[in-house]
């Protein structure tokens, strides 16, 4: 009998082939696999785990085109990373602003309260007079008599007037007070009979009220505004 080759059926060719591919592949993948053994580019980004690269490996500007697939919140970001918003730095300044404008106004009003003159007046009573009602009163009644007329001009050049009677009566009552003994002219006119004809009331040192002509002559005191 004759020894021949042997030879295996196609099938059977195939099946030892694809037996020695898959061991092959089996001890290749047992390999481990790091960063060298892939190929840049190769692989998708659905293939890499969530977290698992740091922003730190990303290429700047990687992300530039990136959409969110979800609106951030706050607690998505860190607020220390944020500069100041523009509107809020303006706020900032307008609040400083107003403090100071606040600061200024209150400084205004104490150098106000301390002021001894106002747009060049003189802010307070004169010597020898003293704070009534509002105004700076002389304390004594004129030297000489005058009639009301010339009274009242001479207030005025004074920067002041003849006082109302029943203030001139009610400042007759104030301590160290004391009218004149003859009567003294107020500013109140009580009739008109004729062309500078009129009768004047006066207040006595009794602090009685009265009336005279106008012709008639009589002590007087002004009243001077604080500011003169």
């Amino acid at each position: 009998m004759r020894q021949g080759i042997w030879r295996g059926s196609p099938a059977l060719v195939v099946s030892v082939v694809a037996l020695f591919v898959a061991l092959g592949g089996t001890v290749y993948a047992a390999k481990k696999i790091d960063g060298k053994a892939i190929r840049a580019k190769s692989l998708p980004g659905n293939r890499l785990k969530p977290r698992s690269v740091p922003a730190n490996r990303l290429k700047p500007g990687v992300l530039k085109d990136a959409r969110l697939s979800a609106p951030l919140t706050g607690a998505d970001i860190n607020e220390l990373t944020l500069g100041q918003v523009p509107s809020a730095a303006h706020a900032e300044r307008a609040d400083f602003a107003q403090s100071a404008s606040d600061a200024q106004t209150a400084l205004n009003a104490v150098n106000a309260v301390d002021a001894q003159t106002l747009n060049g007046h003189h802010a307070g009573c004169l010597p020898g007079t003293q704070l009534f009602a509002g105004a700076c009163w002389q304390n004594s009644a004129s030297v000489v008599t005058a009639t009301a007329p010339l009274a009242a001009a001479e207030c005025a050049t004074q920067g002041g007037t003849l006082p109302d009677a029943l203030q001139l009566a009610a400042f007759a009552k104030q301590p160290g007070v004391h009218l004149h003994e003859g009567d003294e002219w107020s500013s109140d006119v009580t009739n008109v009979s004729g062309l500078n004809v009129f009768g004047v009331v006066t207040v006595s040192a009794a602090a009685g009220v009265a009336s005279a002509l106008s012709t008639a002559t009589k002590h007087y005191r002004c009243v001077i505004p604080l500011l003169h």
